[in-house]
Protein backbone atom coordinates (compact mmCIF):
# COMPACT_ATOMS: atom_id res chain seq x y z
CA UNK A 1 0.00 0.00 0.00
CA UNK A 2 1.22 3.60 -0.85
CA UNK A 3 0.56 6.65 1.83
CA UNK A 4 0.69 10.02 -0.59
CA UNK A 5 1.29 12.93 1.94
CA UNK A 6 -0.25 16.39 1.39
CA UNK A 7 2.21 17.69 -0.52
CA UNK A 8 4.92 20.00 0.99
CA UNK A 9 4.22 18.19 4.38
CA UNK A 10 6.95 19.56 6.72
CA UNK A 11 9.18 16.56 8.41
CA UNK A 12 9.43 18.41 11.45
CA UNK A 13 5.72 18.67 11.58
CA UNK A 14 3.45 16.94 14.61
CA UNK A 15 1.46 15.71 11.44
CA UNK A 16 4.66 13.61 9.72
CA UNK A 17 5.60 12.41 13.43
CA UNK A 18 1.86 11.48 14.78
CA UNK A 19 1.68 9.53 10.81
CA UNK A 20 5.42 7.67 11.04
CA UNK A 21 4.80 6.79 14.29
CA UNK A 22 1.46 4.68 13.77
CA UNK A 23 2.57 3.39 10.60
CA UNK A 24 6.27 2.20 11.43
CA UNK A 25 4.73 0.22 14.11
CA UNK A 26 2.81 -1.85 12.11
CA UNK A 27 3.19 -5.35 12.60
CA UNK A 28 4.46 -7.40 9.61
CA UNK A 29 4.99 -4.25 7.79
CA UNK A 30 7.71 -2.15 6.93
CA UNK A 31 7.87 1.31 5.63
CA UNK A 32 9.98 3.14 2.98
CA UNK A 33 9.87 6.99 2.21
CA UNK A 34 10.51 8.63 -0.79
CA UNK A 35 10.73 12.32 -1.72
CA UNK A 36 9.85 13.64 -4.77
CA UNK A 37 10.90 16.84 -5.73
CA UNK A 38 7.91 18.42 -8.28
CA UNK A 39 8.55 21.70 -10.69
CA UNK A 40 6.23 23.58 -7.81
CA UNK A 41 6.14 21.37 -4.69
CA UNK A 42 7.64 18.41 -2.85
CA UNK A 43 5.74 15.06 -2.21
CA UNK A 44 6.66 12.52 0.06
CA UNK A 45 5.41 8.95 -0.54
CA UNK A 46 5.42 6.55 1.75
CA UNK A 47 5.54 2.87 0.87
CA UNK A 48 4.04 0.23 3.02
CA UNK A 49 5.78 -3.55 1.97
CA UNK A 50 4.87 -6.30 3.43
CA UNK A 51 1.45 -8.08 5.47
CA UNK A 52 -1.14 -5.28 4.38
CA UNK A 53 -3.90 -6.94 3.34
CA UNK A 54 -5.67 -5.87 6.63
CA UNK A 55 -5.38 -2.36 5.92
CA UNK A 56 -7.89 -0.06 4.29
CA UNK A 57 -7.38 2.94 2.88
CA UNK A 58 -9.73 4.95 5.14
CA UNK A 59 -7.60 3.54 7.76
CA UNK A 60 -4.43 5.42 6.53
CA UNK A 61 -6.22 8.50 5.05
CA UNK A 62 -7.28 9.01 8.38
CA UNK A 63 -3.54 9.84 9.48
CA UNK A 64 -3.27 13.61 9.98
CA UNK A 65 -0.30 13.89 7.05
CA UNK A 66 -1.90 11.98 4.87
CA UNK A 67 -3.45 12.84 1.23
CA UNK A 68 -4.52 9.37 0.12
CA UNK A 69 -4.13 6.27 -0.04
CA UNK A 70 -3.23 3.66 -3.09
CA UNK A 71 -3.25 -0.15 -3.07
CA UNK A 72 -0.16 -0.86 -5.03
CA UNK A 73 0.37 -4.04 -7.14
CA UNK A 74 3.89 -6.39 -7.18
CA UNK A 75 4.67 -4.75 -10.26
CA UNK A 76 6.83 -1.74 -10.22
CA UNK A 77 5.71 -0.98 -6.85
CA UNK A 78 7.00 2.44 -6.70
CA UNK A 79 7.57 3.22 -10.74
CA UNK A 80 4.18 1.89 -11.29
CA UNK A 81 0.95 4.00 -12.02
CA UNK A 82 -1.05 1.39 -10.16
CA UNK A 83 -4.21 2.50 -12.53
CA UNK A 84 -3.90 5.89 -10.73
CA UNK A 85 -3.79 8.82 -13.20
CA UNK A 86 -3.35 11.50 -9.57
CA UNK A 87 0.25 10.43 -8.92
CA UNK A 88 2.99 12.63 -9.74
CA UNK A 89 4.83 11.87 -12.64
CA UNK A 90 8.55 12.94 -13.58
CA UNK A 91 10.69 15.68 -11.36
CA UNK A 92 12.68 18.68 -11.57
CA UNK A 93 16.60 18.85 -11.27
CA UNK A 94 18.51 21.72 -11.90
CA UNK A 95 16.18 23.86 -13.13
CA UNK A 96 14.89 21.27 -16.00
CA UNK A 97 11.81 20.01 -15.32
CA UNK A 98 11.34 16.29 -16.79
CA UNK A 99 7.96 14.52 -16.73
CA UNK A 100 5.01 12.64 -18.94
CA UNK A 101 3.69 16.14 -20.81
CA UNK A 102 6.66 17.79 -21.32
CA UNK A 103 9.55 17.51 -24.02
CA UNK A 104 13.40 17.83 -23.82
CA UNK A 105 16.51 17.49 -26.34
CA UNK A 106 20.02 16.36 -25.57
CA UNK A 107 21.53 16.57 -28.21
CA UNK A 108 25.58 15.82 -28.68
CA UNK A 109 28.67 14.01 -28.71
CA UNK A 110 28.04 10.13 -28.41
CA UNK A 111 31.58 10.14 -27.05
CA UNK A 112 33.77 12.85 -25.89
CA UNK A 113 36.96 13.30 -28.30
CA UNK A 114 38.49 16.96 -28.06
CA UNK A 115 37.89 19.96 -26.31
CA UNK A 116 37.38 21.91 -29.33
CA UNK A 117 34.41 19.82 -30.92
CA UNK A 118 33.20 19.88 -26.94
CA UNK A 119 32.88 23.61 -27.03
CA UNK A 120 31.41 23.91 -30.27
CA UNK A 121 29.05 21.53 -29.49
CA UNK A 122 27.95 23.40 -25.99
CA UNK A 123 28.23 27.04 -28.23
CA UNK A 124 25.88 26.05 -31.02
CA UNK A 125 23.18 24.20 -28.35
CA UNK A 126 23.30 27.66 -26.88
CA UNK A 127 22.86 29.09 -29.78
CA UNK A 128 19.47 27.56 -30.48
CA UNK A 129 18.12 27.85 -27.20
CA UNK A 130 18.77 24.37 -25.80
CA UNK A 131 19.88 23.77 -22.30
CA UNK A 132 20.65 19.80 -22.30
CA UNK A 133 23.18 17.92 -23.70
CA UNK A 134 24.75 14.34 -23.83
CA UNK A 135 28.38 14.05 -23.63
CA UNK A 136 30.16 10.45 -23.55
CA UNK A 137 32.98 10.21 -21.04
CA UNK A 138 33.06 6.47 -20.50
CA UNK A 139 32.43 4.41 -23.45
CA UNK A 140 31.81 0.74 -23.17
CA UNK A 141 32.40 -1.45 -26.02
CA UNK A 142 31.98 -4.77 -27.78
CA UNK A 143 35.51 -4.90 -28.87
CA UNK A 144 38.18 -4.23 -26.10
CA UNK A 145 40.85 -2.50 -28.11
CA UNK A 146 38.04 0.00 -29.25
CA UNK A 147 38.01 3.38 -27.68
CA UNK A 148 37.18 3.50 -23.88
CA UNK A 149 36.49 6.97 -23.73
CA UNK A 150 38.34 9.91 -22.15
CA UNK A 151 36.81 9.14 -18.73
CA UNK A 152 37.88 11.18 -15.87
CA UNK A 153 40.56 13.12 -17.70
CA UNK A 154 37.63 15.06 -19.95
CA UNK A 155 35.23 15.80 -17.62
CA UNK A 156 36.57 19.06 -16.28
CA UNK A 157 36.38 20.90 -19.57
CA UNK A 158 33.01 19.36 -20.21
CA UNK A 159 31.33 21.02 -17.44
CA UNK A 160 33.64 24.43 -18.10
CA UNK A 161 32.03 24.41 -21.11
CA UNK A 162 28.53 23.53 -19.93
CA UNK A 163 28.60 26.35 -17.45
CA UNK A 164 30.17 28.70 -19.95
CA UNK A 165 27.01 28.13 -22.17
CA UNK A 166 24.55 27.73 -19.90
CA UNK A 167 23.96 23.78 -20.51
CA UNK A 168 21.89 22.63 -17.48
CA UNK A 169 22.04 18.87 -17.52
CA UNK A 170 24.14 16.38 -19.03
CA UNK A 171 23.09 12.60 -20.20
CA UNK A 172 26.85 10.50 -19.18
CA UNK A 173 26.81 6.85 -19.25
CA UNK A 174 28.46 5.57 -16.42
CA UNK A 175 30.18 1.90 -16.40
CA UNK A 176 31.13 1.27 -12.68
CA UNK A 177 29.82 2.94 -9.35
CA UNK A 178 33.41 4.91 -8.70
CA UNK A 179 32.29 6.82 -12.19
CA UNK A 180 29.59 8.27 -9.47
CA UNK A 181 32.51 9.54 -6.92
CA UNK A 182 34.50 10.84 -10.09
CA UNK A 183 31.26 12.77 -11.59
CA UNK A 184 30.56 14.14 -7.93
CA UNK A 185 34.31 15.16 -6.77
CA UNK A 186 34.38 17.18 -10.55
CA UNK A 187 31.42 19.20 -10.12
CA UNK A 188 32.17 19.80 -6.60
CA UNK A 189 35.62 20.86 -7.44
CA UNK A 190 34.29 23.36 -10.16
CA UNK A 191 31.66 24.86 -8.15
CA UNK A 192 29.18 22.57 -9.92
CA UNK A 193 28.65 24.18 -13.06
CA UNK A 194 25.97 22.37 -14.57
CA UNK A 195 24.15 18.84 -13.75
CA UNK A 196 24.55 15.47 -14.57
CA UNK A 197 21.91 12.62 -15.63
CA UNK A 198 23.98 9.21 -14.81
CA UNK A 199 23.00 7.28 -18.05
CA UNK A 200 22.26 3.69 -17.59
CA UNK A 201 23.52 1.97 -21.35
CA UNK A 202 21.99 -1.58 -22.57
CA UNK A 203 24.83 -3.49 -21.58
CA UNK A 204 24.75 -2.96 -18.03
CA UNK A 205 20.20 -2.83 -17.56
CA UNK A 206 20.64 -6.35 -15.98
CA UNK A 207 23.91 -5.29 -13.78
CA UNK A 208 21.96 -5.57 -10.61
CA UNK A 209 24.61 -4.34 -8.74
CA UNK A 210 25.66 -1.14 -10.11
CA UNK A 211 21.64 -0.23 -10.56
CA UNK A 212 21.83 -1.08 -6.44
CA UNK A 213 24.85 1.32 -6.42
CA UNK A 214 23.46 4.43 -8.74
CA UNK A 215 19.52 3.80 -6.63
CA UNK A 216 21.46 4.24 -3.31
CA UNK A 217 22.28 8.12 -4.56
CA UNK A 218 19.82 11.07 -4.73
CA UNK A 219 22.32 13.63 -6.24
CA UNK A 220 21.88 12.73 -9.86
CA UNK A 221 18.57 11.42 -12.48
CA UNK A 222 19.24 8.66 -14.11
CA UNK A 223 18.66 7.54 -18.13
CA UNK A 224 17.82 4.05 -17.96
CA UNK A 225 18.36 2.27 -21.33
CA UNK A 226 16.32 -0.30 -22.53
CA UNK A 227 18.02 -3.66 -22.75
CA UNK A 228 18.86 -4.83 -26.69
CA UNK A 229 17.73 -8.30 -26.29
CA UNK A 230 15.44 -8.68 -23.26
CA UNK A 231 11.88 -8.12 -22.97
CA UNK A 232 10.00 -4.56 -21.96
CA UNK A 233 9.10 -5.67 -18.93
CA UNK A 234 12.54 -7.36 -17.92
CA UNK A 235 13.78 -3.61 -18.41
CA UNK A 236 10.89 -2.11 -16.34
CA UNK A 237 12.01 -4.20 -13.55
CA UNK A 238 15.66 -2.93 -13.83
CA UNK A 239 14.37 0.39 -13.74
CA UNK A 240 12.38 -0.72 -10.06
CA UNK A 241 15.95 -1.77 -8.95
CA UNK A 242 17.10 1.79 -9.38
CA UNK A 243 13.70 3.48 -7.26
CA UNK A 244 13.91 0.04 -4.70
CA UNK A 245 16.84 1.72 -3.47
CA UNK A 246 15.94 5.30 -2.92
CA UNK A 247 16.22 6.99 -6.44
CA UNK A 248 12.90 7.55 -8.12
CA UNK A 249 14.18 10.25 -10.66
CA UNK A 250 14.46 7.94 -13.42
CA UNK A 251 13.84 8.53 -17.68
CA UNK A 252 13.06 5.56 -19.52
CA UNK A 253 14.84 5.44 -22.54
CA UNK A 254 13.71 3.47 -25.29
CA UNK A 255 17.07 2.61 -28.06
CA UNK A 256 15.92 -0.25 -30.25
CA UNK A 257 16.17 -4.19 -30.14
CA UNK A 258 18.92 -6.15 -31.31
CA UNK A 259 17.69 -8.27 -34.14
CA UNK A 260 18.10 -9.43 -37.62
CA UNK A 261 14.78 -7.77 -38.38
CA UNK A 262 15.83 -4.38 -37.73
CA UNK A 263 17.80 -4.12 -41.19
CA UNK A 264 19.02 -2.07 -42.28
CA UNK A 265 18.77 -0.38 -39.60
CA UNK A 266 21.19 -1.08 -36.75
CA UNK A 267 18.38 -2.02 -34.48
CA UNK A 268 14.73 -2.43 -34.75
CA UNK A 269 12.91 0.59 -33.96
CA UNK A 270 10.79 -0.31 -30.99
CA UNK A 271 8.75 3.28 -30.41
CA UNK A 272 5.38 1.68 -30.19
CA UNK A 273 6.10 0.98 -26.57
CA UNK A 274 6.27 4.99 -25.55
CA UNK A 275 2.85 4.89 -24.95
CA UNK A 276 2.81 1.86 -22.80
CA UNK A 277 5.40 2.38 -21.11
CA UNK A 278 3.72 5.55 -19.36
CA UNK A 279 0.17 3.91 -19.16
CA UNK A 280 2.26 1.03 -16.82
CA UNK A 281 4.66 3.47 -15.34
CA UNK A 282 5.01 7.64 -13.94
CA UNK A 283 8.41 7.46 -15.54
CA UNK A 284 9.30 10.44 -18.12
CA UNK A 285 10.07 7.90 -22.10
CA UNK A 286 12.94 8.98 -23.66
CA UNK A 287 14.10 7.79 -27.42
CA UNK A 288 17.35 7.41 -28.98
CA UNK A 289 16.78 7.22 -32.38
CA UNK A 290 20.52 7.34 -33.12
CA UNK A 291 21.55 3.72 -31.96
CA UNK A 292 18.08 2.80 -33.28
CA UNK A 293 18.59 3.39 -37.11
CA UNK A 294 22.51 3.65 -36.96
CA UNK A 295 23.07 5.82 -40.09
CA UNK A 296 22.57 9.09 -41.84
CA UNK A 297 20.94 7.74 -44.54
CA UNK A 298 17.97 9.94 -46.17
CA UNK A 299 14.49 8.47 -48.04
CA UNK A 300 13.89 9.46 -50.96
CA UNK A 301 11.55 12.39 -49.54
CA UNK A 302 15.41 14.15 -48.25
CA UNK A 303 14.47 13.49 -44.84
CA UNK A 304 17.01 11.15 -42.72
CA UNK A 305 15.90 7.57 -41.24
CA UNK A 306 16.83 9.15 -37.79
CA UNK A 307 14.76 12.37 -38.07
CA UNK A 308 11.54 10.33 -39.79
CA UNK A 309 12.38 7.91 -36.23
CA UNK A 310 12.22 10.45 -34.04
CA UNK A 311 9.06 11.70 -35.45
CA UNK A 312 7.56 8.55 -34.87
CA UNK A 313 8.44 8.58 -31.31
CA UNK A 314 7.73 12.14 -30.44
CA UNK A 315 4.71 12.07 -32.06
CA UNK A 316 3.28 8.96 -29.88
CA UNK A 317 4.45 10.96 -26.88
CA UNK A 318 7.95 10.95 -25.92
CA UNK A 319 9.42 12.91 -23.53
CA UNK A 320 12.92 13.34 -24.40
CA UNK A 321 15.20 12.76 -27.69
CA UNK A 322 18.34 11.55 -26.98
CA UNK A 323 20.37 12.18 -30.34
CA UNK A 324 23.96 12.18 -31.82
CA UNK A 325 25.55 15.47 -33.15
CA UNK A 326 29.14 16.02 -34.47
CA UNK A 327 31.17 19.16 -35.68
CA UNK A 328 33.19 16.45 -38.15
CA UNK A 329 31.22 13.05 -38.04
CA UNK A 330 34.13 11.75 -40.30
CA UNK A 331 36.34 12.80 -37.00
CA UNK A 332 34.19 11.14 -34.27
CA UNK A 333 36.31 8.08 -32.40
CA UNK A 334 32.36 6.46 -31.69
CA UNK A 335 29.84 5.71 -33.82
CA UNK A 336 30.64 8.97 -36.75
CA UNK A 337 28.51 7.14 -39.19
CA UNK A 338 25.29 7.63 -37.10
CA UNK A 339 25.91 11.32 -36.05
CA UNK A 340 24.15 14.45 -37.54
CA UNK A 341 25.95 17.20 -38.28
CA UNK A 342 25.98 20.63 -36.96
CA UNK A 343 24.18 21.45 -39.93
CA UNK A 344 21.72 19.53 -40.04
CA UNK A 345 20.38 20.78 -35.85
CA UNK A 346 18.22 23.83 -36.77
CA UNK A 347 15.74 21.74 -38.28
CA UNK A 348 16.30 18.75 -36.45
CA UNK A 349 15.12 21.35 -33.15
CA UNK A 350 12.11 22.55 -35.61
CA UNK A 351 11.13 18.91 -36.73
CA UNK A 352 10.44 17.89 -33.31
CA UNK A 353 9.05 20.79 -32.03
CA UNK A 354 6.66 20.36 -34.44
CA UNK A 355 6.13 16.69 -33.79
CA UNK A 356 5.52 17.71 -30.17
CA UNK A 357 3.49 20.21 -31.27
CA UNK A 358 1.22 17.39 -33.05
CA UNK A 359 0.93 15.23 -30.48
CA UNK A 360 -0.23 17.61 -27.97
CA UNK A 361 -3.55 18.28 -30.81
CA UNK A 362 -3.85 14.29 -31.08
CA UNK A 363 -4.84 14.20 -27.49
CA UNK A 364 -7.79 16.76 -27.48
CA UNK A 365 -9.00 14.27 -30.41
CA UNK A 366 -9.93 11.67 -27.60
CA UNK A 367 -10.50 13.37 -24.89
CA UNK A 368 -13.50 12.85 -23.24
Amino acid sequence: MLAILHPDTPLDSDAYRDTMSFLENLPGVSVRVHEIQGAHQKLTEVYLLGDTKSLTKEEIEALPAVERAVRISDDYRILGRHRDDQRQTGFSYNGVDFDQHNFNVFAGLCAVDTPEHVDRMMKTLAEHGQTCTRMGAYKPRTNPYSFQGHGEACLPYVFEYAGKYGIRVIAMEITHESHIEEIDTCLEKLGRPTGVMLQVGTRNTQNFELLKAIGRQKEYPVLLKRGFGITLNESLNAAEYLASEGNANVVFCLRGMKTEAGQPHRNMVDFAHVPAVKRLTRMPVCIDPSHSVGSRDRAPDGIPDVMHATAQGVIAGANMVLVDFHPRPEKALVDGPQALTMDELPAFLEDVSLCHELWKKRRTLYRT
